[in-house]
């Protein structure tokens, strides 16, 4: 039997990590990491999962849909209500590209440092729709 794999964190390179960590922070509500430094900042959701941004000198954002500089990954968020969702993370500084492939199930945006996420109905009907 192969060993488990327990993902435990995720970090996404940025040019200023305090500035991103900010945007997650609000849009999630969890706990920034106590080791932020400038050049490093992380947030830690309840169940132990730890998102990390670290500056990377010269960052380019990736360009979705377009594939000029790959998207690399990106992060799924369950949330109950979509529109409100979406007004929200509009406010706090993401962005919704006009490319939408989800349709009604799924909606793409943007962070302020260019990497996309997705947020999916907490019904868990997207995911299955997506794969």
């Amino acid at each position: 039997m192969p060993p488990r794999l327990k993902l435990t964190a995720i970090t996404l390179d940025c040019a200023d990590p305090e500035a991103l960590a900010a945007f997650y922070e609000r849009a999630t509500g969890w706990d920034p990491h106590p080791a932020s430094d400038g050049e490093f900042a992380g947030l830690t959701g309840a169940d132990g999962l730890f998102i990390g941004f670290q500056r990377v000198d010269d960052h380019r954002a990736p360009t979705w849909p377009g594939a000029a500089v790959p998207q690399q990954a990106h992060l799924d968020f369950e949330v109950d209500d979509l529109d409100e969702a979406e007004a929200l993370l509009l406010e706090l500084g993401a962005s919704k590209p006009e490319q939408q492939p989800g349709g009604d199930w799924w909606r793409v945006f943007a962070d302020p440092a260019g990497h996309p996420f997705c947020l999916t109905p907490a019904s868990g009907d997207a995911q299955r729709r997506r794969r």
